[in-house]
């Protein structure tokens, strides 16, 4: 709103400052003071007002070492977090930009579908919440919005690397003229609608969903939203398992949310996209903005969700973290580097599967189950060994810290 305000007035009045609106950094950094103004100033409010509704958690037993303690604390908070998000994109985003487009309908479809779940467990006293399949059933529908966005809008396009020969003419020292052709590879100066994203670890690191398909455009598109359906739905459970101890989800989603917002910067930057040798995205660095906004939104909530928690974020919080990264990355043709980058999200995931999975198989084969952790998600089975939650969550954190540099480096490593 404030950006094409300032754009008007800048183009019209040739009003003071308006200018600095123009740049990506500057509202970035905005965003991400008003995010964290946002949460720090309102937070204590919206738990003061959880409090006397007696939005509580209902905590139930699984012995676990100062779990009972927690019974009562303020859940639903993850509402600050998307209005920490939503204000300041609205003031300084740009709002004629699809991929902000696409996120903010992305952060709003998602905080209703945890908003629904966490509204049941509190008001209904379902201990369950919204059912798994309904759950499910809004992840697909986002998937396939995001995936049909993503393949039919003509703004959504990227451009290619191609290799150019270059002719050397030099004179050698008998005075003799000699040529040179070297192939030097260089950004298409041609917007491409494609279905490529990035391959990390990888030389030639684009590959194109449309040659599973042997080219056939409705099996492109079809793939494509398969694989969207698949990123969204993944991502965001896995956020949501992870967000079981004091500012375990949101401590592991900052460094997250930091270089997806790099990736996005340099992806839409296209001197540096050519000098790194990357696919160049016009328009995605508009997301650095959004990227800061979450980031602040974070951070700010980490000073109540640090433990002791004073608020929990709840499945409004949680599916919609989730479901904001695996949009981020699927609009900056990044989604094949979240398995590194979200590690402990797909480590969570992977080990209530293998616990579950693990469990039906040996009482079905033995007539009694057993367990390969003590309990699950994996965050647990540490709470179990002994160790203090803020011991587990740190070294979560450190954890997340390291992957998000490592899928950093991935833009030299090839």
């Amino acid at each position: 709103m404030l950006y094409h305000l300032f754009q008007y007035l800048d183009r019209a009045y040739d009003f003071p400052g308006s200018g600095m609106f123009q740049y990506i950094s500057f509202r970035a950094s905005v965003a991400v003071i008003l995010s964290l103004l946002i949460v720090i100033i309102f937070g204590r409010r919206v738990i003061d007002f959880l409090r006397r509704k007696q939005i509580g958690e209902d905590i139930r037993d699984l012995g676990l070492e100062g779990q009972l303690q927690k019974k009562g604390t303020p859940t639903m908070g993850g509402v600050i977090i998307l209005m920490a998000i939503l204000v300041p994109m609205l003031l300084v985003g740009r709002l004629d930009n699809v991929y902000i487009q696409l996120l903010l309908v992305s952060t709003v479809w998602l905080g209703l579908i945890g908003g629904l779940d966490d509204y049941i467990k509190v008001f209904r006293h379902h201990k369950e919440g919204l059912k798994g399949r309904f759950k499910i059933i809004g992840q697909v529908g986002l998937g396939i919005i995001v995936g049909t966005t993503m393949w039919l809008s003509p703004e959504i396009v990227v451009r290619d690397k191609v290799t150019q020969p270059v002719q050397t003419v030099y004179m050698d020292g008998q005075g003799e003229v000699l040529e040179t052709v070297q192939r030097n590879v260089v950004l298409s100066s041609e917007s491409l609608k494609t279905t490529q994203t990035t391959i990390p670890f990888v030389k030639d690191n684009e590959f194109d969903y449309g040659w599973l398909t042997g080219g056939n455009e409705t099996a492109t598109w079809l793939l494509y939203v398969l694989v969207a359906i698949f990123v969204v739905t993944a991502v965001s459970n896995g956020a949501n398992l992870t967000d079981g101890l004091d500012g375990l989800a949101t401590g592991v989603s900052v460094p997250i949310v930091a270089v997806l917002g790099i990736l996005a910067y340099l992806s839409g930057h296209i001197v540096y996209a050519d000098y790194l040798n990357i696919m160049y995205i016009p328009d995605s660095g508009e997301l650095v903005v959004f990227a800061a906004a979450l980031v602040g939104a974070l951070v700010g909530f980490l000073w109540y969700n640090s433990f002791p928690a004073q608020i929990f974020m709840g499945d409004t919080g949680s599916l919609s973290i989730g479901g904001i990264i695996a949009v981020f990355a699927l609009c900056i043709r990044k989604e094949l580097l979240l398995p590194l980058l979200c590690g402990i999200f797909l480590v969570e995931s992977f080990s209530v599967m293998l616990q579950v999975g693990w469990f039906k198989y040996t009482k079905h084969k033995y007539g009694e189950g057993r367990r390969l952790l003590l309990m699950s998600p994996i965050h647990h089975h540490y709470q179990k060994k002994g160790l203090f939650e803020t011991k587990i969550v740190t070294r979560f954190w450190i954890i997340s810290l390291l992957l998000a540099a490592i899928t950093l480096v991935t833009l030299k490593i090839r």
